[in-house]
Formats: structure tokens, C-alpha cells, sequence
């Protein structure tokens, strides 16, 4: 297993990487880009970390394993944000607000006055509010630009390549949606988003607004900069963000807070995450061919237990648990 090369360097490429890196491995790394950029899904990711709120719809392995998501972040990237997440509703919506209480775990329950001490620029925004202590955040882009500064160290670069697989060793497939040429069950789930920036709000962790038609989070970035998402839109469409999706999600972030409506928005984007039937990743094995694919809207807190299960698979043979054999 000396020869490795890991085609594609996003959020899933890079972190089999650096965790292969991390074990002794020298893995090689081709992609269509020299560095990360809007050409990949993971550029427009929110960045939480946040396996407990994710309970809510998503099934168990993922609120399980995603729970090493930000220790992993914080070892190899060292820029991981460890303020929670908060999750309200509008008092129209409060049922909203049980409804996910009952589909999770690991929050408090705050009242108007404790969420006031929690996040001063919310007091008398609601009623009442879940807050998820153990969870965390970060910036993605700075994220993924710190994985390829620790590869770099360790003398491994991304190689701008074609999408040609390798003639020899093993290869670990990390297109995404790209991919669909090998994975016909892989299909795209398209995310829209707007970053806005404004002096007049202050946010220290990601805000999850519930809503029964669009709901809204809001992550900070720092500098009076938020990143809003995301539609989820079964659809394989990659670039084009739609005046609906726009108003929706502006709607909602003027409804959480009226500074919102003053903000300069200063970009917006789109892309397809790419997501198996049941929404859950897969390890899959095809002769020398390793697919990781199928992170769907996890991919940060997803990739680097793939990661882990790649690494220990290629370290031991101890079969992963996501692994599927053809």
C-alpha cells in the first residue's frame, strides 16, 4: 500500500490525506485545481459541528460517529470554534421548538432571560431556546486551507491532474458528485447560501432558526461576517442560486433579527452535496479503487471518520464499518 493517491481534494480528499499522512503513509493527491476553491462542494459548506442537532432528522451513526468530528478538526487544523449551537423558534413557531427537543439529545432548555446572557443582540428575539454546549463550529475554507498547509510540511501537494484514474497502486476516489460516473446510486442534493456582513450583530456560535417550510442557520465567521444557509433541493444542479432560495433565506434572517435586513450581502453560492439513497456515507470497494463518497451535508463533520476508517482499514485491515464491497 506504499502507492496511494487520493483524487480529488476536497473536504473528504483532504482529510484521507492528512489522517493517512498523520499514520505514516505517503499519499499522493491529484485534482482539477491546484488548492481548494468554489469548484468544490465543501467551499460553500456551513462549517458546524454539530452531530447532536443533526439528530434531528439524521440517522444514528451519524450523531455517533460525528461526535469526533471536532477533536479531529482541532488536532489537525487547530482553528475550531467550542461556543455550542443554538436553536430557537418564533413564537408562531414554538412547536417547532418541541418537536426537535423530542428528536434530540445533549441540550438545556433556556428562557428568554438565560438566552439574553447567552447571545446579547437575540434578548427578546423568543421565548425560549435549546442550547447544545458540546458542540462546536468553524470556517471552512480556513479549514481546508489548513489541511493543505499541514500536507504541504509533511511534502504533499496537490497535483492538478484529469479526472484519468492512476494505472497503478490504490486509489481513493474523493470526487463527490463527480463520481457518479462509478456510483450510479449517488445523486445531488442541492445547497444554496448568502454571506452577509453587518456591524450592527453579534453572534458567537451558529444559530439554527426552526421554521416549518425554510428553516434558517446562521454561523458566524468573525468580523461581523455570517454565513447563511442552506436550501436542501433534490436536484443535481450546481452553480445557479435562485431568486426564491434568495428571499427565503433573507426572509428568514430578517425575521431572527431586523439587522439582518440592513446587511451588505457580499456573496452568494450553490452546489450539489453528494448524498447515497439513504442519505449516509459509504466507504466502497471496487478492485483497487476505494470510493469515500456520499457525505451529503455532513461533510465536515463526516470526512474525518471516513478518514479514520480509511487509515485504520489500510494501517490493520480492520474492515470499516461504512465499507460496502462490490
Amino acid at each position: 500500500m506504499a502507492d496511494i493517491t487520493v483524487v480529488g481534494a476536497g473536504v473528504a480528499g483532504l482529510c484521507v490525506a492528512t489522517e493517512l499522512a498523520a499514520r505514516g503513509f505517503a499519499p499522493r493527491i491529484v485534482d482539477k485545481a491546484s488548492r481548494p476553491g468554489p469548484h468544490a462542494c465543501s467551499w460553500w459548506a456551513g462549517g458546524m459541528l454539530a452531530p447532536m442537532c443533526e439528530g434531528e432528522s439524521a440517522e444514528e451513526p451519524v450523531v455517533r460517529l460525528g461526535r469526533e468530528a471536532a477533536g479531529w478538526w482541532q488536532r489537525h487544523a487547530g482553528i475550531v470554534s467550542t461556543q455550542g449551537t443554538l436553536v430557537l423558534a418564533l413564537a408562531r413557531d414554538r412547536r417547532e421548538l418541541e418537536r426537535f427537543a423530542r428528536r434530540t439529545a445533549g441540550h438545556r432548555r433556556l428562557d428568554a432571560e438565560a438566552l439574553a446572557v447567552l447571545e446579547p443582540d437575540l434578548a427578546g428575539r423568543a421565548a425560549d431556546a435549546l442550547f447544545f454546549p458540546e458542540e462546536a463550529h468553524l470556517d471552512p475554507r480556513a479549514a481546508l486551507a489548513a489541511l493543505v498547509e499541514g500536507l504541504a510540511r509533511r511534502g504533499i501537494r496537490i497535483e492538478r491532474a484529469g479526472e484519468e484514474p492512476p494505472r497503478d497502486g490504490l486509489v481513493i476516489d474523493c470526487r463527490g458528485l463527480a463520481a457518479r460516473d462509478a456510483l450510479p446510486d449517488l445523486r445531488g442534493v442541492k445547497g444554496e447560501m448568502v454571506v452577509l456582513r453587518s456591524a450592527e450583530l453579534s453572534l458567537a456560535r451558529p444559530v439554527r432558526l426552526l421554521h416549518p417550510r425554510y428553516p434558517l442557520y446562521i454561523v458566524p465567521r468573525g468580523g461581523g461576517v455570517f454565513m447563511l444557509g442552506a436550501t436542501q433541493i433534490e436536484a443535481g444542479e450546481r452553480r445557479r442560486v435562485t431568486a426564491r432560495s434568495l428571499m427565503e433565506l433573507l426572509s428568514a434572517a430578517y425575521a431572527l433579527h431586523p439587522a439582518l435586513g440592513e446587511a451588505e450581502v457580499i456573496e452568494t453560492g450553490a452546489d450539489a452535496r453528494p448524498a447515497f439513497p439513504d442519505n449516509l456515507p459509504r466507504i466502497r470497494r471496487r478492485g483497487r479503487t476505494l470510493y469515500v463518497n456520499g457525505l451529503f451535508r455532513h461533510g465536515f463533520l463526516l470526512a474525518p471518520v471516513l478518514a479514520r476508517m480509511v487509515a485504520d482499514w489500510l494501517a490493520t485491515n480492520e474492515r470499516p464499518e461504512l465499507m460496502d464491497e462490490d
